[in-house]
């Protein structure tokens, strides 16, 4: 059976003294629950390690270079990543997607890096409003999905996969768990397509506007396997709710 993961991706926040008090208190608050972890901006990589090694909370990165070295300014590699002992690498995002252009090979490119790496990637798949109405959900994740899946072979029982549909992220609106399971199980079905066995032990997030008040029902879907989470993960009642949601 697989268990519950809950992972908070802080984006484009947070400061040393603030960090310290959401950490300190996420682990003081933890009882049980789902596995977790953070992923934090770079600079805050190492204050997240001397903070959270030998307590049950993992931590990662938001993105990676697809490059190992060289001539990259401002760019960050796995193996950099790694020197600070992550677990998890989010790549992929629909914000780095939208904002930064990033084409689903890349993204494909990340994700093995992160692999070569020994770390995990958390693969982000999702559709916009647009595409959702136009029907193309499927499609569109199938699509981005693939192109990771058609890099890492077997190694994809490696990877955590995490279905943000756009429309939902960061507006307060939310799939139901029925819209989005469907989803989740479509994924669990083409990762089956590569091998069955291994698809039934990956990962699958849900990383729509997870709540206190909705986790336990999302993730009592039987394809629904945790949260990525957003806003909810900068503050320490509403993510140890998330993740005491998922027993």
């Amino acid at each position: 059976m697989r268990r519950k993961l809950v992972v908070g991706n802080w984006k484009l926040n947070g400061s040393l003294a603030a960090n310290a008090s959401l950490l300190g208190g996420i682990v003081a608050g933890l009882d049980g629950g789902a596995d977790c972890g953070v992923c934090v901006p770079a600079p805050y990589l190492a204050q997240a390690q001397a903070l959270l090694t030998g307590s049950p909370v993992s931590w990662g990165a938001q993105d990676v270079s697809a490059h190992a070295a060289g001539a990259f300014t401002g760019e960050v590699s796995a193996a950099m990543l790694a020197d600070f002992a992550c677990r998890y690498v989010i790549v992929g995002h629909s914000e780095r997607r939208a904002y930064h252009a990033e084409s689903s090979e890349l993204v494909a490119k990340k994700a093995i890096a992160v692999l070569d790496a020994g770390m995990s990637p958390i693969v982000c798949v999702g559709e916009t409003l647009a595409e959702r109405e136009a029907g193309q959900t499927v499609v569109v994740v199938r699509n981005q999905l693939g192109a990771v899946l058609a890099l890492a072979g077997e190694r994809f029982a490696q990877i955590v996969v995490a279905y943000e549909p756009v429309w939902a992220i960061g507006t307060g609106k939310t799939a139901t768990p029925a819209m989005a399971q469907e989803v989740h199980a479509r994924l669990r079905a083409q990762l089956a397509e590569t091998n069955a066995i291994s698809a039934g032990a990956v990962q699958i997030l849900y990383g729509g506007s997870m709540k206190p008040d909705n986790a336990a029902e999302l993730m009592a879907q039987p394809d629904i396997d945790g949260g990525l989470i957003g806003g909810a993960a900068l503050k320490a009642a509403d993510f140890l709710a998330i993740i005491h949601a998922g027993k």
